[in-house]
């Protein structure tokens, strides 16, 4: 099916994200318009210790009103590169920083609605070098746990953010092959 934009407005703007809507022509023909969000897209790191546990973030998530276990992630600035941006998420969120950054890949999180692709990173050769940095909308708590502990967590709903699972899924092979 091709469809065919004609042109594009964007409806809001912030500095994480633009709101747009596209005008568009179907295949068959018949005029429509399409709306989603853009952004400069996001990273996610997935932090093993030296001793292979798993450094985790929790955060209150405004939109569900409560807790979320996650890797340590957000996103991008436009200046940064993926690899930028995960150091700089790593260290944010963990207060850890990474000797040893391995790309894993990408994934677009939510098709259909958002262009947010996200970059997958395994963090290897760790070092606490400070607080995880806090805001009054992200305040994140530090969890280290052990794989065989962290996939009970996803069994049990426990962890529940479909970038963590995603992710997981990508580099579980890489992480427990390099253990």
């Amino acid at each position: 099916m091709d469809i065919k934009k004609v042109s594009t407005e964007i409806l809001d703007k912030n500095k994480w994200w633009e709101y747009k809507k596209d005008t568009i022509v179907r295949s068959d023909g018949t005029p429509g318009e399409y709306s989603y969000t853009e952004t400069p897209g996001n990273v996610l790191v997935i932090p093993v210790l030296d001793d292979g546990r798993l450094v985790l973030v929790r955060q209150h998530r405004y939109l569900f009103d409560k807790n979320s276990i996650e890797f340590p992630g957000g996103g991008m600035n436009a200046s940064e590169t993926p690899a930028e941006s995960a150091q700089r998420e790593l260290l944010e969120e963990s207060g850890y920083v990474a000797s040893d950054l391995i790309k894993v890949g990408c994934f677009e999180p939510s098709l259909g609605v958002i262009k947010d692709q996200c970059h997958v990173f395994i963090a290897r050769e760790l070092s606490a070098v400070s607080q995880p940095q806090s805001s009054p909308m992200e305040k994140t708590e530090v969890l280290l746990r052990r794989i065989d502990e962290f996939e009970e967590m996803i069994k049990r709903g426990d962890i529940w953010d479909g970038q963590a699972l995603a992710a997981w899924m990508m580099a579980r092979s890489l992480v427990i092959g390099n253990l």
